[in-house]
């Protein structure tokens, strides 16, 4: 694709197909094409007015997992009303006379502010956000220092436009003056960076130094309405020539739906800073009506999977690498994946798992694992003073879980859980067990009562289930097994006997899934009850799918 072609977008089918319909149900057969797209749908960065509506409601509710990551957010001492920011003139990333750090962290200050503001009504928080964005719009004139200054245009630029995208419109907010520093101070380096790369070799620099230059233009586009940043961002991520694109983010794609980053040789702290920034370039064009997310079939899924197996502990493949440094291009070459900072914690899973599995129903096991290991996440503050812990603006538990779809059960009711693939076995417990027995009328009163449960509201979120046998203790999962336990009071023991329902394989039956281990299902296995994870299989859909009937006892 050439730079001159345009893409197509979610937005642009959409308005096509409208016009279609209209121009048939009017007889306008003059409509030929679709009306021309707005430069941007607001507010619409990383999050939308729906994201927002389902945070507040969630969290009013005690809904979880949102309520936890509510309750992270508001610990964090960044998130308070009563923070003062330190705007400077100009700031210094790399070098002599560094303060780079001042500026992370009023931006972080003033994001979280901001969603405490959207999701609660405070007027303090709202207003301590705009007034962080307005000391700043109002003082900084320079971002410098040797090549790391391009690193603080592209991270800083982007989580700072996402914080003005949300405030837009707040009273006494100076919009157009914070575009103008957007677009004569951050821009100018994000562009340079992509076209010249610092005069060095176009394979000298990690994926991460363009993925944060794109970030920032695609940001910053939004933010003022530039349709030309956009497209300019957009035909990047497909076909540039450095290693922010696609094709060299990723470059290697191996057997199981895996495939290798571009910094898996370097260490594990920047590859999942990669799912951090490829995650939130994403999110946003897709906010704009541009799908990234599925290019090249699902490219970055793969990525993701790839990444989070092997730091949850288990092999993967490796391709040998090798790229071209400096100004001549030497040559240098990873043989083998790099085991340093293995297993680090980002806050980067929820947003990719929650597209891919929740939006789209595709298998994202690794990534729900690490989803699992994370939760809640945080954001800048909660993982150490140092700038990687501020290099993604973090609370995706809060801002991107999504409910997996609208299924329920009814609570207060004894029921028996039949198979939808084995409808004369249902679901019970035999020795503290559970199986997939067969039952009926003439079956003992034991087998009988043993298959009825009582559906009360989840003993860890009031918007799940939990599955009460005759004697008072729960269906829980315990080495993944699904077992009987008495509720002994902890919060895992709450969780782990807690279930989301989300609808099943047949027609009014659901699936429970784990509360916390998302992706994670109640399934028969060998007429065994076991919480498995998801590998995107109709079989797999058959066997963990249930429907309540009337109780056999």
């Amino acid at each position: 694709m050439s730079a001159r072609t345009p893409h197509v977008t979610r937005r642009g089918a959409l308005k096509t197909a409208l016009n279609t319909v209209l121009a048939a149900g009017a007889g306008a057969a003059l409509l030929g094409r679709a009306e021309p797209a707005a430069a941007a749908s607001h507010p619409g960065l990383l999050h939308t007015q729906a994201d927002f509506d389902r945070m507040r409601s969630m969290v009013n509710a005690g809904a979880q997992p949102w309520k936890a990551g509510w309750d992270r957010l508001v610990a964090n001492s960044h998130s308070q009303s009563t923070w003062t920011p330190n705007p400077q003139a100009t700031i210094v990333r790399g070098g002599d006379g560094q303060n780079y750090g001042i500026l992370y962290n009023d931006i972080h200050a003033a994001y979280q502010n901001a969603l405490r503001w959207k999701v609660s009504g405070s007027t303090a928080h709202g207003d301590k956000a705009r007034d962080i964005l307005n000391a700043w719009s109002g003082t900084l004139t320079t971002v410098t220092g040797n090549a790391d200054r391009f690193l603080a245009a592209g991270i800083y630029g982007y989580q700072f436009a996402n914080v003005a995208e949300i405030m837009r419109g707040y009273g006494g907010f100076d919009l157009a003056r914070f575009q103008r520093m957007m677009l004569n101070v951050f821009h100018p380096l994000n562009e340079s960076f992509l076209t010249n790369h610092n005069d060095a070799c176009i394979t000298n620099y990690w994926a991460n130094w363009d993925l944060c230059s794109m970030n920032s233009i695609l940001a910053i586009g939004v933010l003022c309405d530039r349709q030309d940043l956009i497209d300019r961002a957009v035909t990047y991520f497909k076909t540039g020539a450095g290693n922010g694109s696609i094709a060299h983010a990723i470059p290697f794609l191996h057997s199981g739906g895996l495939a290798q980053w571009q910094e898996s040789g370097r260490d594990q702290g920047h590859t999942m800073m990669g799912v951090g920034q490829m995650g939130a370039f994403c999110e946003m064009a897709w906010n704009q009506g541009i799908d990234l997310y599925g290019y090249d079939g699902n490219r970055f899924a793969q990525a993701c999977e790839y990444i989070a197996k092997y730091n949850l502990g288990e092999d993967v493949p490796f391709t040998a690498y090798t790229w071209g440094t400096g100004q001549n291009c030497a040559q240098q070459t990873h043989t083998a994946i790099s085991s340093a900072s293995r297993g680090e914690v980002r806050p980067v899973w929820e947003t990719v798992y929650h597209h891919y599995a929740v939006r789209r129903g595709l298998a994202m096991p690794y990534s729900a694992a690490f989803v699992a290991k994370v939760r809640p996440e945080g954001g800048g503050g909660d993982y150490g003073p140092n700038s990687g812990g501020f290099d993604q603006l973090g609370f995706g538990t809060l801002t991107h879980a999504r409910v997996p779809g609208a299924a329920t059960l009814p609570t207060g009711t004894t029921r028996s859980l039949r198979s939808v693939n084995y409808p004369a076995r249902y679901a019970r417990h035999q020795n503290d067990l559970g199986y997939l027995h067969e039952v009926s009328a003439s079956s003992d009163a034991q087998t009988r009562q043993d298959a009825t449960f009582t559906i009360v509201t989840g003993l860890a979120a009031p918007n799940g289930y939990s599955l009460r046998a005759a004697d008072g203790r729960y269906l829980r999962h315990f080495g993944w097994r699904a077992r009987l336990g008495a509720d002994d009071g902890t919060a895992q023991f709450r969780a782990d006997a807690t279930f989301y329902a989300v609808p099943g394989a047949a027609s009014g039956s659901v699936r429970l899934e784990s509360s916390n281990y998302p992706g994670r299902f109640l399934r028969h296995r060998g007429f065994e009850l076991w919480v498995d994870a998801y590998d995107g299989t109709a079989g797999f859909r058959d066997d963990s799918s249930f429907t309540a009937v009337t109780a056999w006892a």
